[in-house]
């Protein structure tokens, strides 16, 4: 009898021990944090992609932003035990246990569709110049940010995707685009933002003086944008044509029209453009006429494996192949620019809140 009641309080040790468990709430943290920061980034492009593709075949792009993500934990455990011993001619004894546990997770995901006064400031105002030059001024490659966010520089137009306006970049834009990247990695260019009476005021500088190298390009430059050739200094303004030889008027993209210019280089199948459904895709022209898409989107009938991001729509799978660094690396940027844009609205970052108990 001693050897049974030994083993039930040894059971009973073990059992409260397991009913006393530490709370769920520190363990969860961050498993959590990195499952949803890996969910939301993932939903984040598809949502890009699937709006892009929606642009290219004349659709209405929906954005939806994640205004709140609420995961609820709840842990019940309970253990009964019953015992009894009593002395008998058969030396019969009686143990019973029991024990029950409930674990429940109620993860609830809020859903916000940008539309009216935001939809309009996030996807139809266009850059300020200050933000696009500011980027070149961190170190982004000038020939990629002229080439993807601005319609024109002193009136020569770059190529321009957009179903209603599609039409080839002006002879004169993408080397000019050439001989202003080989200007800023010789640290000619410089950025410099001035208070002024309307405001800040961005101003370039480009002292081709300094840079020997760069002498030919510097001057072929300003010629082309009709600068003065000895003047070191420029205003950056917001506009089509500029007033005089010391301005320099930028017109800058939308994010919308971004978009557009990036749908505009998409694979569509060839099905679709029979079935005229879509239109054919637009060819993007170097300067020396030689076709090199700044973005490739693929198109299958069969959903593609290890692809970046994919969708599906229209009864196949667009997607941007894994090993498209390049690619990968411009549709990255449009998502940072589509964070950079949306300045409107009284609602913060999406919030994580865990709930988590034992």
């Amino acid at each position: 009898m001693k050897s049974n009641v030994k083993v039930l309080v040894v059971i009973l040790s073990t059992l409260m021990s397991l009913a006393g468990c530490s709370s769920l709430g520190p363990k969860t943290v961050v498993d959590d944090s990195f499952d949803y920061t890996g969910v939301l980034g993932d939903s984040w492009k598809k949502r890009m992609l699937f709006n892009t593709v929606r642009v290219r075949y004349g659709d209405t792009p929906v954005f939806l932003d994640v205004a709140s993500v609420i995961n609820q934990y709840s842990l019940e455990t309970g253990i009964s035990v019953s015992g009894q011993w009593a002395k008998s001619y058969a030396g019969d004894n009686f143990l019973g246990m029991g024990g029950h546990g409930t674990y429940i997770d109620r993860p609830t995901i809020t859903y916000i569709p940008l539309s009216g006064e935001k939809f309009a400031r996030s996807l139809m105002r266009p850059l300020p110049p200050s933000a696009v030059m500011s980027m070149i001024e961190a170190g982004y490659p000038i020939n990629f940010i002229l080439r993807a966010c601005v319609e024109s520089v002193n009136g020569i137009k770059n190529r321009s995707g957009g179903a209603l306006r599609a039409r080839p970049a002006d002879t004169e834009y993408y080397p000019l685009l050439e001989r202003l990247q080989r200007i800023q990695n010789s640290g000619t260019i410089g950025l410099r933002v001035q208070k002024g009476k309307d405001g800040d005021a961005v101003v370039m500088t480009m002292r081709g003086k300094d840079a020997a190298s760069v002498q030919e390009d510097t001057l072929a430059v300003r010629k082309t944008l009709g600068l003065d050739p000895a003047a070191d200094e420029f205003s950056v303004v917001y506009g089509s044509m500029n007033k005089d030889d010391k301005e320099l008027a930028v017109l800058t993209r939308s994010l919308l029209q971004i978009i557009a210019n990036v749908a505009s280089q998409i694979e569509v199948p060839d099905a679709h453009v029979a079935a005229k459904i879509v239109n054919p895709t637009m060819p993007d022209l170097e300067s020396d006429g030689t076709q090199a898409p700044r973005i490739r989107i693929l198109s299958s009938a069969a959903k593609p494996e290890n692809a970046f991001v994919a969708v599906p729509y229209q009864s196949h799978w667009f997607y941007i192949e894994n090993s498209d660094i390049s690619s990968k690396w411009l549709f990255s940027f449009l998502m940072f620019l589509f964070s950079l844009t949306e300045t409107g609205g009284k609602e913060g970052a999406p919030i994580v809140t865990i709930s988590a108990g034992g």
